[in-house]
C-alpha cells in the first residue's frame, strides 16, 4: 500500500490512509476482509482496481456489518451498533429472558475465590469475558463490571 501512495497508521497497523487535494481515502484490513472508504470517489475506484489486480476479491457494496458492528446510513450520518452482537451473546449464554438492571455491578462489591465454590468451565468463562470486552468498545459502561469479572479469568467459579 505504501508503494501505491498510502501511509500506514501509527495507532493501527491495519489502517492505511491517503490524503490528497483535501480529500481522504482509507483502507482497513482484517484477516481476509477489507473496508475501503473515504470522500474521494476517483481514488476509491483506483484503489479497488489496484487491489483486484493484487488479490482475488469481491466488492460487497456499501458496508452493512463488519466485525460484529452493524453500520446504518441516513441523511444525518452513519450509525454504528452492536445490537445484533449483544443479542447473539445473550442467546449463546441462554439469558435472553434476562431483565435490564440499573447498574451492572453493585458499588463496592467484593468478590473472592472460595475453596468450596463449584467449578465452572474455564474456557467458556474466558470466551464470555472476551466477548464482553469486545462489546465494551462501544459500551464503556461495561468497563467496571468487566474489570471485576476478568480478575477471575485464571480460576473462575
Amino acid at each position: 500500500m505504501i508503494a501505491f501512495g498510502y501511509r500506514q497508521s501509527n495507532s493501527d497497523h491495519t489502517l492505511f490512509l491517503k490524503k490528497q487535494q483535501g480529500k481522504i481515502t482509507a483502507l482497513i484490513v482484517y484477516v481476509d476482509d477489507m473496508v475501503v472508504t473515504g470522500n474521494y470517489l476517483e481514488e476509491i475506484k483506483a484503489l479497488k482496481k489496484y487491489l483486484s489486480r493484487e488479490f482475488k476479491m469481491k466488492d460487497l457494496g456499501p458496508l452493512r456489518y463488519f466485525l460484529g458492528i452493524e453500520v446504518s446510513r441516513s441523511n444525518k450520518g452513519i450509525f454504528l451498533s452492536q445490537r445484533k452482537y449483544a443479542l447473539n451473546l445473550l442467546q449463546k449464554t441462554g439469558i435472553t429472558a434476562c431483565q435490564p438492571a440499573g447498574t451492572l455491578v453493585e458499588e463496592g462489591l467484593k468478590l473472592c475465590v472460595e475453596s468450596n465454590q463449584l467449578p465452572t468451565n474455564k474456557g467458556r468463562y474466558q470466551r464470555l469475558v472476551g466477548r464482553l470486552m469486545y462489546l465494551a468498545h462501544m459500551r464503556p459502561d461495561l468497563a467496571y463490571a468487566l474489570s471485576i469479572v476478568s480478575q477471575f479469568m485464571h480460576d473462575p467459579g
